[in-house]
This record gives C-alpha cells, structure tokens and sequence, in this order.
C-alpha cells in the first residue's frame, strides 16, 4: 500500500468519520451495547481512533480522558483552540475537524515496517471485550462511594445488592444492564413495586457500571449522581459495591465531619460522612491494601478514636491505619547494629517518616499489607538511603542501583529471545512509570523473561537491552511515541 501524500479531500474526511462510526456501531453489535454513540474511542483495522463532537460538555469530555488516560493529548485546548501541537507530538493524526467535530486517529504498525513510513501495513484487529473495559476490581481503582438522591442507597445483604429504578409504574417491561451482565438487554428482569423496580444482582465488592431499560429505552439511573462516559459514547450509571464501614461515635455536635485519607489524596472536603443515632458513618470500597486516614469534625483534624492501629506522620502526629488483603513480608537482613531502619516506597508514596521496621536477631522487618500490582522500594538506615545496593532479583546478580521491586500476584509474563548473549535486560512501561534499570529480566532456557502485575486494558513497553531501548522482536502490535521510536502495545483481558 503507498500513501502519497497527508493532505486530504473533505470527502475523503467524511470517508474517514463515517468509517470511525462503522467501527464503534459494529462493535457496539457485537457486546450488546444497545445506546446511542455521544463520543467514543475505537480500536479496529489496526488504528485507534477518538470522534468526539464539538457541544461535548466540560464533565463528559473530563470523564471521557479520565476513562482512557488521554491527558497527554491536550483534548481541551484542541477543541476549544484548535492547538493540535500535542496532539502530533504524540503521533495521531487529524482526520476532520469540523464545526460540529473531530476525528484523530493513530495507527498501530508492524515491527517489520518500523523503518518504512511509506509502506506501513496496518494489521492486528484488536478490539476491547466488555469486561475489559469494567473490571469490577482494578489498580486503577483505589476507592469509590454511593451517592443517591431522592432515593435511600441500593439495599445490600451479604453479596445480594438490589438495584432500585424509582417510578416508571407504567411501563410494561423494565431490564437491568451493567457490566455484571456483559450489557445483555434481556437476561436481568426487573420486578414492579408499587414504588418502581427491583432486582437483586450477587455482586463482590468493586465498581460496577449499569443502566435500566424500560420497555425498550436504554435511561441512566437518574437518582444517582455518579456515572461516567465509557469511551464508547455511553454515559453509565456507577454502583461501588463497599467493603468498609468507617465509624465515628460521638461529635454529635458537629456540624459536619469529613473522612481523609492517602486512598483519597488526603482530599479534606470530598467524603462527606453521614449522621447516624451515635455519630457519623461512611460507607467506602477499598482495593486491598494499607491505607492511612483521619477525620476532620468542623475542621477538627484527629485519629480514629476507636482504632489502635497508627503510624507516626510528619506533623509529630498519628494517623489511623486500616488493612484489606494478605500481608507482604519486608525484611533486610544485618544491619543489626543500626539505631533505625525505615521502609519507603511506592505504596505508601515514598514517605520517609511512617513505616519504622523491627529489628530482629537477624536484620530487620516489618509486615505490610499490599494489593496485587508492581512496587519499588528501599530502605533508609540511620538517615541514609541504601538503595544502591543488588536486588535480590536481579538478573545474574548483577548488583546495579536501582530501587528494589517485587511483584504481587503476577498476571503475565514477558519474554524476550534472540538476546542470548546481553549482559542485562530491563523491562519498562506504563506500569512501572517506564523506568529503565529497575524490573531486571531473568534468563532462563535461551530467553529473558519477568512475571508482573497487569490491570485490564492497553498497556505500552520496550526492553532496555545493555542500555539500549528496542520495541517487542515478537510482537507486531506497537504504537508510535513522542520520540519517534515507537512503543509495543498489548492488550490484557479480565478473564
């Protein structure tokens, strides 16, 4: 295929556009997504392509590059300004831009054609399933919290939530859809009351999107105020389906209480708890994990009263401390004559201040409770920073600086052959923030290979090889960079 030249013919756009909206309607057929496209991103015939119309409302269009991670693409700017230097930097092209909308589009290429920007061949028909885009459980999600109105929270007994659709008494048929049901319209009947809807869905603590149907119309819950565009130009009700009740007996008195934590950015204004008989309450889901927390009673900053467990923080305080999920076990060993060794890493935002280990006969240790994913750390004794030191799982041994890492629950693992004979090979991407000589590669039976933690989706990356960054040898799907250089692409699936 040759491509002489980037300057289209407006029906060549419009050629374009209309293929971008074949792509998200055939796509829509095939997961029973049933609701009419707003805005929508689609991957197919081997390019990404974004359509989004130019009425888009501040929130929606904030939602919609929240959903994808598109900060990076100046969206906003392009829009309303028409800059679009971000936009090419980054490798994407502009199709259309017209007064009522745009369409940009970037291709993944084949490893095989890097070299040759002539004679690209566009391949690999990727697209998304449903449950891939709505984990119920991700690391991109740390916590969520219910907010209705005009209505009382959805009831929930042990793992049965009955979802509640208010009036609508005349309608004839009424179906609940969500991503617990992979979007079916017809298999969630829902039973008349005499107040609305009801139906009961089992449900494990997560984030769940959803919508009603009535006979036939596809509606968002309207008495509640979360929901969130999917990308695919549906805007979905949210449902977090909680694991953690945070309590506070007593300041009746107060006018209001807020809850704040490190699962929050210590947000002091956003989670406002609810007055109950005895005091305050607050209904959260929580991925698994450590976090710290603190109430502010009429901007009253104190520890939970009712819960022993603390860390120290930086103003010669306690925060409280709560726990989901299996303890992961540090330890440095020696070191025995040190006064103090104090743990910090990516999991507790490298604070310097908090996670004071124990000392043993042997060394030191110290139990802390992570969720799966990817974590980098080290260890400051007596003031100083030991970081340069050998990780443990280096590859060979080879004793480079860097943070340590360790992984938890590993998902996939990457392989990298023909590269038998390098001395180190790193992996780097989008999940360990792309840095160059921390996951050291281990080699085994004429291969490198390194198990990691990945969340359902799009997730770019490169090895480092003996310094040198090169893309995927056995992976044709890649993405071009702002370096022109190119990064691998894959895909992870819920399953």
């Amino acid at each position: 295929m040759e491509i002489k030249g980037t300057r289209y013919t407006k029906l060549q756009r419009w050629v374009r556009f209309y293929m971008c909206l074949v792509a998200f309607l055939s796509m829509g057929h095939l997961t029973g997504f049933a609701q009419p496209p707003l805005k929508l991103y689609t991957v197919k015939n081997g390019k990404m392509c974004i359509t989004l119309g130019k009425l888009i409302n501040e929130s929606s269009l904030d939602s919609f590059i929240a959903q994808y991670d598109l900060q990076d693409l100046a969206l906003k700017e392009f829009i309303q300004k028409g800059f679009r230097d971000s936009l090419e930097k980054l490798g994407w092209t502009v199709e259309m831009d017209t007064k009522l909308g745009i369409v940009i589009t970037k291709p993944l290429f084949s490893v095989e054609n890097i070299k040759d920007p002539v004679g690209r061949i566009l391949f690999a028909e990727k697209q998304p399933e449903s449950g891939d885009i709505f984990p119920a459980v991700s690391s991109k999600v740390v916590y969520g919290y219910n907010r209705f109105r005009n209505k009382h929270p959805f009831a929930v007994n042990d793992s049965n939530v009955t979802f509640f659709l208010r009036g609508f008494i005349n309608a004839g048929k009424v179906m609940l859809a969500g991503s617990f049901n992979n979007w079916a319209p017809d298999s969630l009947a829902m039973t008349r009351t005499d107040s609305g809807w009801i139906a009961q869905v089992k449900l494990g603590p997560g984030k769940y999107w959803y919508k009603f149907i009535a006979d036939g119309n596809w509606m968002v819950d309207n008495d509640n105020r979360l929901s969130e565009n999917d990308g695919r130009g549906n805007t979905n009700s949210v449902f977090y389906k909680t694991n953690v009740v945070f309590a506070l007996n007593n300041n009746s008195n107060a006018k209001k209480v807020y809850l704040s934590g490190s699962f929050n950015n210590w947000k002091h204004d956003e989670l406002l708890m609810n007055k109950t008989a005895t005091g305050w309450e607050l209904f959260l889901y929580l991925a698994d994990g450590t976090y710290t927390y603190r109430f502010a009673a009429d901007g009253r900053w104190f520890a939970d009263p009712a819960n022993p467990d603390k860390f120290p923080n930086e103003y010669g305080e306690f925060n409280s401390v709560i726990r989901l999920g299996k303890p992961y076990l540090f330890y440095l060993d020696g070191y025995t004559h040190a006064q103090n060794v104090i743990l910090t890493g990516s999991f507790n935002g490298w604070r310097k201040d908090e996670l004071f280990m124990k000392k043993t006969g042997n060394g030191w240790e110290l139990p802390y409770t992570l969720g799966p994913g990817n974590y980098e750390y080290y260890f400051i004794i007596d003031g100083k920073l030991e970081a340069k030191q050998a990780n443990p799982d280096s590859a060979n041994g080879s004793g480079n600086t860097r943070n340590f890492y360790f992984v938890i629950d590993p998902n996939y693992t990457f392989h990298l052959s023909r590269y038998e004979n390098a001395k180190t090979v790193y992996l780097a991407g989008d999940f360990n923030q792309w840095s160059p000589n921390t996951f050291a590669m281990k080699k085994a039976e004429g291969q490198w290979i390194l198990p990691v933690h990945l969340s359902p989706g799009k997730h770019t990356y490169k090895f480092v090889v003996d310094g040198q960054w090169i893309t995927d040898p056995d992976n044709k799907q890649w993405e071009q960079n702002e370096y022109d250089t190119g990064n691998s692409v894959i895909w992870i699936s819920n399953k």
